[in-house]
């Protein structure tokens, strides 16, 4: 029986929720985790790939692993879409034990340690299960034993249970979002998700990464009103764009542009490293949200 189960009410996570409960024993111990949510087409994976490199600047073991049926989160780490867990898992008919390291983790740029989770195919699983078995697979090939730095790039605009998973992980979860009101939206349910887990698992809210806006004004009045900061501001510049057009990160590009964004990864990694004031923020109601930034 998978170390994975639904189970309804038991977690505290909210009332007639179906949660996924991880067993103690498959906790991530002896790295620093990290789960990235944010509204899809937000610039998550560009961003959970160039922290990753980041890290790796620094010296640091990085995994990073993609929480994603669309499984791009380490294109630009491994300069090609990688088979994900599930594809490995479903040609040897779901018998774990046949699977090979190699099977299913690719090295990226600068050693980071890549893996796709994939997904279950559409309407029959829950992304909860994915991630259980990828985290599954990696701990019985020891591979989170010499590992410093863990980044779950997870897909999630509602969240789901399912894809709320990673949070179970994670020690720090962080938010991507630009300044307007659907990824604010999407922030908010975020943090909802973020509060429900932080009940039962050790999961804090480190703070907010502004991407894709030259501006931060709506995203400063939700923080403002609900005690979070932006840790690092990304604005809309074509480096980035071009970066993934060659299938690179950030610090594979060239030109002061580029080195002043290298430099803003650098920081946030140490930001993260040296450990945020973590916190638990309670979401506001969806009329709140409108009432905030949906009318003027």
């Amino acid at each position: 029986m998978s170390t994975l189960a639904a189970t309804r009410g038991t977690q505290g996570d909210g009332e007639g929720s179906v949660q996924v409960k991880t067993d103690p024993k498959d906790q991530i111990k002896g790295a620093q985790v990290f789960a990235m949510y944010g509204k899809g087409g937000i610039g998550k994976s560009t961003a959970s790939s160039n922290l990753s490199a980041a890290f790796s600047k620094m010296g640091k073991r990085v995994l990073q692993i993609g929480c994603d049926p669309k499984h791009d989160s380490t294109f630009t780490l491994t300069k090609t879409l990688v088979p994900t867990v599930i594809d490995k898992l479903q040609e040897v008919d779901f018998h774990p034990e046949e699977l090979r390291t190699e099977d299913f983790v690719y090295e990226g740029y600068n050693g980071v340690m890549c893996v796709e989770a994939g997904g279950p195919p559409a309407g029959t699983g829950c992304g909860g299960y994915v991630v259980g078995q990828t985290v599954k697979q990696l701990k019985e090939h020891h591979l989170l034993e010499d590992t410093d730095v863990v980044i779950f790039d997870v897909l999630g605009d509602v969240v789901c249970g399912g894809f709320a998973a990673p949070l179970q992980y994670a020690d720090q979860a962080l938010i991507v979002s630009a300044n307007d009101f659907d990824s604010v939206f999407a922030m908010n349910r975020i943090v909802g998700a973020i509060g429900a887990k932080s009940k039962n698992y050790n999961v804090r809210l480190s703070g907010v990464i502004a991407n894709r806006s030259e501006d931060t004004d709506q995203l400063d009045l939700y923080n403002e009103q609900v005690g979070l900061n932006n840790l690092a501001h990304f604005k809309n510049q074509d480096v980035i764009r071009r970066s993934r057009l060659k299938k690179s990160t950030l610090f594979e590009m060239e030109g002061d542009e580029a080195e002043a964004i290298q430099q803003e990864y650098m920081d946030l990694a140490e930001t993260l490293m040296q450990g945020t004031d973590g916190t638990v923020v309670q979401s506001l109601k969806d009329r709140d949200i409108f009432d905030l930034l949906g009318f003027e």
